[in-house]
Formats: structure tokens, sequence, C-alpha cells
């Protein structure tokens, strides 16, 4: 069919033309806004699940809900930086804020004061000691966000810019994506300045993405943490919203889809809306005409297949050593559930203790996660049966011995 009319989006993080299965979410995100809108306390938000699964298309979401809202919109993918990079970043971002609440000849002094925060927060220290200007906005105010601790100066700064929103009737939205990348100072930093807003009812929300460790992070950052957010986790869509998200853009191309070919598609994707995506636009390319069938279906699972491997898996696996390799593998060989670290063990003639460095990494990576202690799985749907595609023999690697 005319691939100009292909209603299917597999690109990282856009939205697809019927967004399934997230109504519970979005519609918590439209309480949480006009609550803190109205003054009225309620709980931020950290979605977790695995990729694939929709995390940054809902952040996206709540980008769009935001800003019909008035409400000023900081967007931020964390990355493994230092302080200093992550206090140039975030300084950058909060500076478009700033300027986006009101231009600076409005300024009240809430303004100034914000943007002297802001000013102050960016300040770096390099490796020999070297004080690094930060943004020049205003005349600095002594004792506000100049503290060289990271959350006192993340609190600092969020408070004031949160009372120059509530000064305009407005508020500030705080879209983080990848947060299980933040260090735990980062984290930390983020979390005490969003319990400092709560405490003085500015309207300031957070809403986080990431892998299903981040739940865990946070504890560990701030013990409170759980009182402040709620942490919906989304998965694989049902039959009925998968079928919904595979069927409802072509129809909106007056294109219909063989009930025996959705079901077959659930079958190949698991559910998962990516995946979905990926299967919706082979099967595209491959029929010829309206209605897509179970053979048009058939067909394009190989093509899926390859896409997704050269893409979505094959990125991944390209940034693994020889023994991180050789790890996943072993993981893909007992199955796609969780295992034990000393069943990979067996497998690769080692010990634990040996592999925990290699485990260790591959989760710092965002590869495996722990759902709870002593257990690691695979952080991307099906990544057991790519690695049994991409490597089909079990790799056992040799033991270097010590030299004497």
């Amino acid at each position: 069919m005319d691939p100009i009319r292909n209603p299917y989006t597999p690109n990282a993080g856009e939205r697809p033309d019927v967004l399934a299965g997230r109504d519970g979410q979005i519609e918590q995100y439209n309480v949480l806004l006009q609550r803190v809108s109205r003054g009225r306390s309620a709980r931020s938000m950290i979605i977790t699940g695995l990729r694939g699964v929709g995390k940054t298309v809902l952040l996206g979401k709540f980008r769009d809900t935001s800003l019909e809202a008035g409400w000023t919109v900081i967007e931020h993918e964390a990355a493994k930086h230092n302080d200093n990079a992550f206090r140039r970043e975030m300084g950058l971002r909060l500076r478009t804020a700033l300027f986006d609440l009101s231009p600076r000849a409005r300024w009240t002094e809430r303004y100034h004061r914000a943007a002297a925060a802001i000013s102050a927060f960016s300040v770096t220290i390099d490796a020999s000691g070297q004080v690094k200007a930060g943004l020049d906005l205003t005349d600095p105010v002594e004792g506000l966000a100049d503290h060289g601790d990271l959350p006192m100066d993340m609190t600092d700064v969020l408070v004031a810019l949160g009372a120059a929103a509530q000064e305009k009737s407005s508020g500030i939205a705080l879209l983080l994506d990848e947060i299980q990348f933040l260090s735990r100072s980062q984290l930390e930093s983020l979390i005490m300045a969003l319990h400092k807003t709560v405490q003085r009812a500015l309207p300031v929300v957070l809403v986080g993405a990431g892998l299903p460790q981040v739940p865990e992070l946070a504890g560990d950052a701030k013990s409170y943490a759980e009182r402040l957010f709620t942490f919906p986790v989304i998965g694989s869509l049902s039959g009925t919203d998968a079928h919904e998200a595979l069927s409802g853009p072509a129809a909106a191309e007056q294109v219909r889809i063989d009930d025996d070919a959705l079901a077959r598609a659930f079958e190949v994707t698991g559910g998962y809306p990516y995946f979905i995506q990926e299967l919706g636009s082979a099967a595209w390319s491959k029929a010829e005409h309206s209605p897509i069938s179970l053979d048009d279906i058939n067909d394009a699972a190989e093509l899926y297949l390859a896409k997704l491997d050269e893409s979505f898996f094959r990125v991944r696996l390209d940034r693994t050593t020889e023994l991180q390799t050789a790890y996943l593998r072993a993981m893909a060989e007992l199955g796609p559930q969780p295992h034990r670290a000393s069943e990979v063990a067996v497998l690769l003639g080692r010990e634990s203790t040996q592999l925990g460095p290699t485990r260790a990494e591959l989760i710092d990576m965002g590869l495996l996660y722990t759902p709870q202690r002593g257990l690691a799985a695979f952080t991307v749907p099906h990544f057991d049966q790519f690695m049994l595609r991409a490597v089909p023999e079990l790799l056992v690697p040799q033991v270097r011995r010590r030299r004497r």
C-alpha cells in the first residue's frame, strides 16, 4: 500500500496516532495538574517500565497537557553526567523556563530573585578548583543557591522559580526522562527541591520516567520519596488495547485489519507498544490492499524482526564487552524470566563472585534490572530472543590466570 499513507510511527518517543491503554496515567496527570493549580497538595509521578512501553510518549502527552493549561515545561533527558555538567544543563533549561514565564522587561522582584538563583546555581568548579561563571541574568543574592551543595542549591532555584510562576497564576512542570541515569546526589537534589515546593504550596510538579529500578533509587536517595510520588508501572498492552493500537491508525486511512491478523500481531509483539508500531509499519508495506490479512502479518514478521534486530536490539548489544555479551547470552539461554547470578555463573563455568562486576556493569548500562534481591532481568522485552538469534552459540569466556 501507499508508503506515504503509512500511519505507524516506529520511532523513539514519537506519539502514535492512537495512544491506547494509557488512559489511567493520563487522567492521573490531569488530576495532579489541576489540584496543584488550585493550591492543593498532590503527589507527583515517576513512571516506570521496560524499554518500548511508551514512557517517553507519555511524557510528551503530559507536556502538551501542561502547555494547554498555561504551565511552563522544563524537559530534560538524564545522562550519566557529573554534578557540574548537571548544573550547566539544568541551568540552561531553568533559564529558558524563566523567560517563558515572563520577558525580562516585565520582571518583578520574584522574577529577579529566580534569576539570581539560576545564575548562582549554574556556577561550577572544575577539577583544578577554578570557578567557572554561571549564567549572568541579574545581580546575585548572597546566600541564594550559592551554597556549593547541589540539593540545597536546587531547592533554592525551584522554590524561587515556583514563586515566580505562582505570581503569574502559572506553574512549572519538570518532565525528566531516563531518570535512572541520574546520580544519587542529582536525584536527591530534585526530590528535596520538590519536597520544599510542596511544603510551600507552590505550583511545581515533577514527572520522571525510567526503568523499573527507579523507585528503589528514589527511596535510597530520600526515604520520604514514596510520600512525594506515585509510581505507576506501565507494561505491555492488553489484547483489546493492542488491537486498538494496531487497527485504529489503519482505520483512519480507511484500511481494515482482519481479526485473525490482529490476533497474530498480538502474539508476535507481545502487546508491547513500540513493537506494535514496528509490525504495523512492516505489515502496511507488505499488504497490497485492504484488509490487511493474516498472511500479510506473517509475511511482515521477518521484516519486523530484521528492523528490530538492526536498530532497537543491536544498538544495545554493540555497547557490550565480550564478557558482558557472554553474560547476556547465558541469561537468554535460561529464558526471559529473572535469573539468579548463580544460574548464569554455572553456564559460564565461573563463580558468582567473579561475575558480580559484569552483572553490575550491565545494570549500570540499563540492560538489566533487579526486580528483587538476587535476581536480574532484561530491561528490553524479547531481548532473550534477539540474543539467541544474534549469538547462536553459548559463549564461555576463557578464565584468565594471574601471573605469579
